[in-house]
């Protein structure tokens, strides 16, 4: 960012996949709009993220950061933190105004002069993704122990078929190569729908009406929602790419009850080997929470050995923190301690299981779809550097040569 006025508006995005989609599309809706602030100032939007407290403190980072970048511009937050730390946020000095998350996509929720798009996803735009990240569901029906977002996303609603084949057609128009659906329940989609249709039905609408997609990726999915048609398309569809990341959050089955998931450890792990069984290159990631309130030795053992079990490489660790509001808020507290040294020894072992399946790599031929960075994705979400040169936006054929840094190169 610069202190210099843009006449484009500027979007900043925190936390999940979902918020970078809605970004994209924020983006690209107030652009079409001739989206300014109503008051002849540049206009910039914070897509805030509160799902822990070390995300709200980001959030607040980066507002002060912006306004030291932009001291001229009219800054406006939104998302989840807009909703659930609405007075904390409005009473900040860098803060110009709040849009409800529910109302986010609007323009003339900023003050855009041109109306609001009725297009469900814009277009990639200047300086877009080479991957276009399409939130096909929004908010949970589900009361997870731990968890504020309900609150900020409300309950479970799905884009349309008819939709989202809009939103990818906008995308592939404008070059993407790689299709991400995301949100928040990803696989609740169409629970809300007639007919109640499931997402592996989305998925087959997909590749059925875009035979040029050669990529398409889901991201954090709950695993007791994959069924039949869903698990045939990601053991045995190429166009999908072999990369599953749980919604896992821990491996003791107490834990998992006293956080109200719905499912059981042996769940995950069955739904592993299985696709395995069909799949052997499939990649798996998974959400683990360190500390939660009562987890013993024993529970993070479980929580250790899952890791081994459910061969998961790509992994997102969270420290437990307690957020106001939720019930495993008035739960027994570890120390911060304990849950910074457990938070540690997760994030030690998913890394030495990473090691060893990217050494497993090389000498493999991958089809890489180049970022703009130098570097690209795998079909297996593997991050890979690639020869100086490389086009943006292109599949290209690499050998693997060596792991540098937690890279393929």
């Amino acid at each position: 960012m610069t202190g210099q006025r843009t006449a484009t508006p500027e979007v900043i995005s925190l936390g999940c996949r979902l918020n970078i989609a809605e970004s994209e599309t924020l983006q690209a809706r107030l652009a079409e709009s001739r989206g300014g602030s109503g008051d002849g100032r540049d206009l910039l939007v914070v897509n805030s993220c509160a799902v822990t407290n070390e995300a709200v403190r980001r959030t607040r980072q980066a507002i002060r950061r912006a306004r030291r970048a932009r001291p001229d511009a009219r800054i406006v937050v939104t998302g989840c933190a807009a909703d659930i730390e609405r007075d904390a946020l409005a009473a900040m000095p860098e803060v110009d105004a709040i849009v409800p998350n529910a109302t986010k996509l609007d323009p003339r929720a900023y003050g855009a002069t041109g109306g609001a798009s009725s297009r469900p996803g814009g277009g990639l735009g200047e300086g877009g993704r080479t991957r276009a990240f399409i939130g096909v569901q929004n908010g949970c029906d589900h009361s997870c122990t731990f968890c504020i977002i309900p609150k900020g996303r409300g309950q479970s609603r799905s884009l349309s078929v008819a939709e989202v084949l809009h939103a990818v057609e906008g995308h592939i128009l404008a070059g993407a190569k790689e299709i991400v659906f995301t949100g928040v329940d990803l696989t609740s989609w169409g629970h809300d729908l007639s007919n109640m249709p499931r997402l592996g039905d989305l998925i087959e609408a997909t590749l059925h009406e875009f035979p040029e997609l050669n990529r398409l990726r889901l991201s954090s999915v709950d695993g007791v929602e994959i069924d039949d048609r869903l698990f045939d398309l990601l053991a045995g569809e190429q166009r999908v790419m072999p990369h599953l990341h749980l919604s896992l959050q821990h491996g003791a089955d107490l834990i998992l009850k006293r956080m109200k998931r719905r499912h059981l450890r042996r769940d995950a792990v069955d739904l592993v080997a299985r696709l395995k069984a069909r799949r052997p290159e499939i990649a798996v990631g998974a959400d683990l929470i360190a500390g939660f309130p009562t987890e013993d030795e024993g529970h993070h053992a479980d929580n250790l050995s899952v890791i081994g079990e459910c061969d998961i490489v790509h992994g997102h660790i969270f420290p437990f923190s307690p957020r106001e509001g939720t019930p495993a808020a008035r739960m027994p507290q570890q120390a911060r301690a304990i849950i910074k040294d457990r938070a540690a020894e997760l994030r030690a072992a998913v890394a030495s299981r990473r090691a060893a399946w990217l050494e497993s790599l090389v000498g493999e031929t991958l089809p890489v779809l180049a970022e703009r960075d130098g570097t690209g994705y795998a079909p297996n979400y593997a991050r890979v550097a690639l020869p100086e040169g490389t086009p943006a936006g292109e599949i290209v054929p690499v050998t693997v040569r060596a792991v540098e840094e937690g890279m393929l190169r």
